[in-house]
């Protein structure tokens, strides 16, 4: 094989929006990881986002779940006026600016891609240079529940909106494509509050583009057993993490994954 014919990068990584299920993105990766499957470039929405840019700082997936796990005395989200959103993402933020050594999307250890929707135009947009946080909060800013984030003069919210599995900024640059999918959308018995409608309608509207993106991947995971874990509570974040670990590991086991995976392999190894 002729460096012609190589892709840019051997394997990427697409993680979802999910809230607090995002916590099995880290799963996914640390049994990727555990395989010898670790991703070059990552772009991720909302709850992807967040595990993205810390993973692509160079923290491991456990290092990540020890920083955002809820039992710790950092809290999510805290209420506000309800003028913008009900809730403020402040624990994220003060953990971003904690934690985050780089500053710039240059900075970081691994090529990201932060998917936000532009409110006032709206479309996905595909952050990957300039100033990092700012665009990472956006991109987990959902709407109604938290505040919009401004960046030059335009209004962003959650990139799930637009594009919750943001395939689009790397599905022609990777030989080898994972997605992780934590949204599934089960049946929920009681939708009554404002904010269990708010959470409710915007988590169907995530799961509406699933179908024509799926076989875009190379190994794709979407562990079913999130539907019963709410997006707004991290408290199960270690159940969570287990849940994507064991389902990808899984996915690796499966005769036909293990052949890509070995082809992929066999064709680094060729590769000059």
């Amino acid at each position: 094989m002729t460096e012609v014919n190589r892709k840019k990068y051997r394997t990427g990584a697409v993680l979802s929006g999910g809230g607090a299920r995002g916590f099995a993105h880290l799963g996914v990766l640390k049994a990727l990881n555990e395989a010898g499957i670790y991703p070059e470039i990552i772009s991720g929405t909302s709850a992807g986002a967040l595990v993205g840019v810390l993973y692509a700082d160079g923290y491991t997936p456990d290092e990540i779940l020890l920083m955002m796990n809820a039992s710790s005395t950092l809290h999510y989200v805290r209420p506000t006026v309800p003028r913008e959103g009900l809730l403020q993402i402040s624990g994220i933020e003060k953990i971003l600016h904690d934690n985050l050594r780089a500053r710039k999307f240059e900075n970081l250890k691994l090529p990201l891609f932060v998917t936000a929707t532009d409110l006032n135009r709206g479309r996905a947009v595909y952050f990957s240079e300039g100033e990092l946080i700012r665009p990472v909060i956006a991109s987990a800013s959902i709407p109604v529940l938290f505040k919009p984030v401004i960046i030059d003069n335009t209004t962003y919210v959650d990139g799930g909106v637009m594009d919750n599995l943001p395939v689009k900024p790397v599905e022609n640059i990777c030989d080898f494509l994972v997605g992780s999918y934590v949204n599934p959308v089960g049946r929920e018995e009681n939708v009554t509050s404002l904010l269990q409608i708010a959470e409710r309608a915007f988590m169907l509207n995530m799961s509406k583009e699933l179908d024509h993106k799926m076989h875009k991947f190379d190994l794709f995971i979407a562990p079913q057993e999130l539907k019963d874990y709410k997006i707004l509570d991290p408290e199960k974040a270690v159940e969570v993490f287990e849940i994507g670990y064991k389902e990808t590991r899984k996915k690796l086991s499966e005769p036909d994954n293990q052949k890509t995976i070995e082809a992929m392999s066999n064709k680094e190894k060729t590769t000059p």
